[in-house]
């Protein structure tokens, strides 16, 4: 008989986590360790060789991933042409995040830059079509602060922000 489980959840998962989808997933797992530090905490693949679940960790975060499988509507970034759902990750040096990630395949969409709401923040999106934001915290504004940043960068078009993509 199985042991009852003790919490609601497994101890290594948030009450929400990410499952990416992703057109090759076992690459995809590779770029992140390459790429994002990430650690690798398990993954099952199915007689094919393709993965049916799998968990790496980010900064202490877990995230699954599962390969795509499109006779079960299971469908990755790359078949939609883009992701409209961003990954957010607090890392302790974003630029020198950025930049390993950069080496390693990523496509930086927003250099990193300080911004209003306190943080030095930047933009990439992996070779499999997810979309990562990453944020070293460098200073907590006011409430007054933020409104002034925020009407500063609305009047220069969003200041950094990278134009809309096609």
């Amino acid at each position: 008989m199985p042991t009852p489980a003790s919490s609601y959840k497994p101890d290594n998962m948030q009450p929400v986590s990410p499952h990416l989808i992703c057109r090759g997933a076992a690459e995809a797992i590779d770029f992140y360790v390459r790429a994002f530090g990430a650690v690798e905490r398990g993954r099952f693949a199915g007689p094919n060789g393709k993965i049916m679940n799998a968990m790496i960790e980010i900064e202490g975060s877990s995230i699954m991933l599962v390969d795509e499988n499109l006779a079960y509507g299971m469908k990755g970034p790359l078949e939609y042409g883009g992701s409209p759902v961003s990954m957010h990750v607090y890392v302790r040096n974003v630029d020198d995040f950025v930049a390993r990630a950069q080496d390693a395949g990523g496509t930086v969409t927003m250099p990193a830059a300080n911004q209003f709401w306190g943080d030095r923040f930047a933009m990439m999106r992996d070779p499999f079509g997810h979309v990562w934001s990453f944020a070293t915290h460098i200073f907590d504004p006011t409430p007054d602060e933020m409104q002034a940043g925020a009407m500063a960068e609305a009047d220069e078009g969003c200041g950094d922000m990278p134009a809309r993509e096609a």
